[in-house]
């Protein structure tokens, strides 16, 4: 079957197409940390006065996130960031446990006792801010997983722990496809679902602490076994958040 060939990356074309591919991340993150809230308007004017770019690119790039499931076209309103449905937050963590167990028994083979203090210390230092306890300076461990650009402290110490997990289980595909199921709603929302709910966030950091007792012992199949379970109960309570407010909240 014939297709068409993709632009040369330095033909006009190919700028055009790597523009609105960078205009298309730059809005994604800041929806994702929440700079951008769920329910906002998205003016293409004030975007692109933002990003530094002409309503062009911005325009294709809402299409792009618009076609990614991020956002969504409303009546009368235009592009709005997209308010997740609870039942869609379900099956994606339900993914999403699966796929981090079987980083947890790949890590297994790799774990080093520096990757055991530093998964520790991300711990640490989500139990230090989720409650609101630290200051606006704090911030995640010296790790070699980066956290996400623009990130709260809590999400950035939370992401810090399940990022490094990824990388030490050595394989990309495998990190690449649970970033994309993280992609698909709001980080924020996860860091106020904590703070919301202080059993939760003790709930969240002890499951931390018997997955890392589980990749010490080397114990492959608990390790698994207790991440699956740490994820389903955060995509739970990050259900029950979207249930409990209505979809007017955001879009009244």
């Amino acid at each position: 079957m014939d297709t068409a060939p993709l632009p040369d990356a330095d033909s006009p074309a190919g700028k055009g197409k790597a523009l609105v591919d960078d205009t298309a991340a730059a809005i994604r993150a800041r929806i994702l940390s929440g700079e951008i809230p769920i329910g906002a308007q998205l003016r293409q004017v004030e975007l692109a006065e933002l990003l530094g770019v002409s309503r062009t690119p911005v325009r294709e790039a809402l299409r792009q996130l618009q076609a990614g499931g991020l956002i969504e076209v409303l009546p009368n309103r235009g592009a709005v960031v997209r308010v997740p449905a609870p039942w869609e937050v379900r099956e994606a963590y339900e993914i999403r446990a699966e796929l981090e167990g079987l980083a947890c028994v790949r890590a297994v083979r790799a774990v080093t006792p520096e990757v055991l203090r530093e998964l520790r210390a991300a711990n640490e230092t989500v139990r230090a801010v989720s409650g609101g306890q630290a200051s606006s300076e704090s911030s995640p461990p010296s790790t070699s997983a980066s956290p996400a650009p623009n990130a709260s402290p809590s999400t950035s110490a939370n992401d810090c722990f399940h990022t490094l997990i990824h990388t030490v289980a050595g394989n990309r595909r495998l990190a690449r496809a649970i970033k994309d199921v993280n992609e698909a709603f709001p980080r924020n929302v996860s860091a106020l679902v904590l703070q919301d709910n202080p059993r939760h966030r003790e709930d969240n950091i002890r499951e931390h602490e018997r997955i890392v007792e589980a990749l010490a012992a080397e114990d492959a199949e608990r390790a698994r076994s207790e991440m699956k379970a740490h994820v389903i109960s955060a995509g739970e309570q990050l259900a029950r958040w979207y249930e409990q407010r209505s979809a007017t909240v955001f879009r009244g």
